[in-house]
């Protein structure tokens, strides 16, 4: 089962992830709610829409916008509706 580890802490584990670009993206209700801290940065994909970002806090250590996901996802996109994918410093074991 693809988990996703920070901090040598498990923040999201699920056997319903879908890999896009080589990210594993993780359902929203999968992630440790006590180390999302929204940000307000966006940035915008051609194909997938507008992303929005989490930062990551555990244990007094920030990671900025180190989550990203799709709210209103661009219809090629839609599988990735309700997920939330994680920036390479989060460790992804599948």
């Amino acid at each position: 089962m693809p988990k996703a580890i920070w901090n040598d802490e498990v923040i999201a584990e699920s056997d319903d992830t879908v890999v896009l670009e080589g990210n594993h993206y993780f359902p929203l209700a999968s992630v440790r709610e006590d180390v999302l801290v929204p940000s307000d940065t966006h940035t915008v994909c051609p194909w997938k829409g507008r992303a929005s970002y989490y930062s990551l806090r555990a244990d007094g250590e920030v990671a900025p916008d180190a989550a990203w996901f799709f709210p209103d996802p661009k219809p090629d996109a839609s599988a990735v509706r309700d997920r939330v994918a994680f920036r390479r410093d989060v460790r992804v074991e599948a």
